[in-house]
C-alpha cells in the first residue's frame, strides 16, 4: 500500500464545482516525501513559490520539470516588500487565467506569505469576510499574530490593481458584469 504524504499546512483554497478543474491548493514548501501525493493526487498545471529563488533545490527543480509543471517564483520575503503590489497584480492575473488550472501555491512554511495570498483570494475572489480571513489565518499560523499581514489584506484594495482580462480565459467561478 503507497502512502501520500501532502506538502506541510496543505490545504484548498478554491474548488470549482464543475469538472473544469479549476482548484488552488495551498502548501509549505514540498519535500521529497510529498512528491508523489502531488504528481498522483494534484494533477497540477502551474506551481507559484513566494519566497526567495535561491530556496528552490535542483531536486525540486528536476521534480517539476520532470512533471511538466509550470513553476513560477514570486521574490517576496514579507508584505513589506517594496514591489508587493506588483507581486499580487501578476499573482491574480495567473489565478485569473483558467489554462493555469490546478494550482499550488506555496511559501516556505504554509503560514504568512501564503496566508496573505489566500486571504486575498478569499477576500476579492470568493468574497469573505475578514473575520473568516482572520480565522483561517490564525489556524495556519498556529495563532502567531501577522498584525501587518493581517492589515495588509484588510486595507488591500484591488481597484489599484490593473490586470489584462481575457474573459475566454477567466475561470467559472470568476463573476463579472
Amino acid at each position: 500500500m503507497k502512502m501520500y504524504i501532502p506538502p506541510l499546512n496543505f490545504g484548498m483554497v478554491i474548488n470549482s464545482s464543475n469538472e473544469s478543474k479549476e482548484i488552488i491548493y495551498r502548501s509549505g514548501f514540498p519535500q521529497p516525501l510529498n512528491y508523489s501525493y502531488i504528481k498522483e493526487t494534484l494533477n497540477l498545471k502551474t506551481i507559484i513559490y513566494f519566497g526567495k529563488k535561491k530556496d528552490i533545490t535542483k531536486e525540486y527543480q528536476l521534480f517539476t520539470e520532470e512533471n511538466g509543471y509550470n513553476l513560477i517564483v514570486f521574490e517576496m520575503e514579507s508584505v513589506r516588500d517594496d514591489n508587493i503590489n506588483k507581486i499580487m497584480q501578476d499573482m491574480f492575473s495567473l489565478v485569473f487565467n483558467k489554462e493555469n488550472y490546478p494550482i499550488l501555491m506555496h511559501s516556505n512554511k504554509g503560514k504568512h506569505r501564503i496566508g496573505v495570498v489566500t486571504g486575498l483570494i478569499r477576500k476579492i475572489i470568493l468574497g469573505w469576510s475578514i473575520t473568516g480571513i482572520y480565522q483561517e489565518y490564525s489556524i495556519y499560523t498556529g495563532n502567531v499574530k501577522g498584525e501587518m499581514d493581517l492589515e495588509f489584506i484588510n486595507n488591500f484594495d484591488f481597484s489599484d490593481i490593473k490586470i489584462d482580462l481575457d474573459l475566454e480565459r477567466l475561470p467559472s467561478f470568476i463573476n463579472y458584469v
